[in-house]
């Protein structure tokens, strides 16, 4: 690789923002850095109103009417689906002792899916809803599969791989109306997209996804839903999560949120348009590369999927990696797999095609000269490699 790496894979995480530079630095300069904000003395106070304003502003951008006691901080978005989908269902069947199946989508993050054999082990039992061909969970088929014993519903705002919006507030009524709760992931969609979570219990998001720390998240869920804690050791985040807070994180999680709320029509704008001229470019007739969803169905605006029938990500990925653009498979969290992506696969698009995706993910920060010499170079790569294969000699 030669010269600067242009960086394609903000979805798996994103550089740090400005701001929440700039939230970490004024913290380290307070009074209060370091301070433990369940302390009851003087430092200890302060640090927890620190806290409790970036409570206030996380509520203020998810909107929805979540309050700001309803947050509870985490280390990220695979604890916060961790703790509301088991917490969820363990606090429904609680209230509820019929309440013993949990319905997940067949396109969660494995911080969901993975759940399955745990939730087994608890006692309940999972049904996984497929997806139309284009990505998305329709209402109907979600309601096809609920019933008078659903605890839990999770399905997330918008696909990690594909960035295909999900009807949510169609889908939470579904839930409700059978009486289960609805919990959605919110990681990916968060400062991209406008949110309706009016009828939303639940919603796990992250910092790092828009810009943010690694390392900070927080599920928000309503005070009337019970919700059993998964950890223990101490009555902190009103005793739904043990342990001391990281209130830099929570800060600079908060300022990156408010920032990329107050920008996000203007953004929104501008990388729908760049991502709509890379797939045109990308998937021009001749280039042997196809997009995984349709034109017309609606997604974030940074998240490319394609795919290259014929050949492998890790050829297309590696190849780029030399020529200095990064970019992922699918999900960074499951990136050590060399199956096809899960998510493709509960679409109904064939292994074949499945493995030769790729996901270009993107802000308003990328300049539209390095998408267009990506373009460029990705298609230049399947089409060397492509030609390859076709004149390698059968064996």
């Amino acid at each position: 690789m030669t010269g600067r790496a242009v960086y394609l894979d903000h979805a798996a995480s994103s550089p740090l923002r400005p701001e929440a530079l700039a939230a970490e630095r004024a913290y380290d300069q307070s009074e209060v850095a370091g301070a433990n904000p369940n302390s009851l003395h003087t430092l200890g106070r302060a640090a927890a109103r620190e806290l409790d304003g970036a409570r206030r502003a996380l509520v203020g951008v998810l909107g929805g009417r979540f309050r700001p006691s309803d947050v509870t901080f985490t280390s990220g978005g695979t604890e916060s689906n961790n703790l509301a989908v088991i917490g969820l269902a363990e606090g429904a069947r609680g209230r509820e002792s019929r309440r013993r199946r949990v319905v997940l989508s067949a396109i969660e993050h494995d911080s969901v899916l993975d759940l399955v054999g745990p939730l087994h082990e608890r006692g309940f039992e999972v049904d996984l809803v497929r997806p139309s061909r284009e990505g998305i969970v329709e209402a109907g088929a979600l309601e096809a599969v609920l019933d008078g014993d659903c605890a839990l519903v999770s399905v997330m705002y918008a696909n990690n791989e594909t960035g295909v919006i999900q009807p949510v507030p169609a889908l939470a009524r579904a839930a409700h109306a059978a009486g289960a709760l609805f919990h959605t992931d919110a990681v990916q969609a968060l400062g991209h997209v406008p949110l309706e979570l009016a009828d939303v219990d639940a919603v796990s998001v992250a910092a790092h996804k828009l810009g943010g720390p690694v390392g900070v998240g927080a599920l928000v869920c309503r005070g009337r839903v019970p919700l059993r804690p998964l950890s223990f050791g101490g009555g902190q985040e009103q005793g739904r999560r043990a342990g001391t807070q990281d209130v830099r994180g929570a800060l600079a999680f908060a300022a990156v949120a408010e920032a990329c709320h107050a920008g996000l029509d203007a953004a929104r704008e501008l990388v729908a348009g760049r991502a709509e001229r890379l797939v045109g470019r990308l998937c021009a007739p001749g280039t042997g590369i196809v997009a995984t969803v349709a034109s017309r169905v609606d997604r974030l605006p940074g998240i490319v999927s394609v795919m290259a029938p014929g050949l492998d990500s890790e050829t297309m990925i590696l190849a780029l990696d030399q020529a200095g653009f990064e970019v992922s498979a699918g999900s960074a969290c499951s990136s050590g797999s060399l199956d096809a992506s899960h998510v493709l696969l509960a679409m109904g698009i064939p292994r074949e095609e499945a493995l030769g995706s790729l996901r270009i993910s993107f802000d308003e920060r990328v300049d539209e000269g390095d998408l267009e010499r990506f373009a460029d170079t990705l298609i230049t790569i399947v089409a060397e490699r492509g030609g390859a294969r076709a004149r390698r000699p059968r064996e």
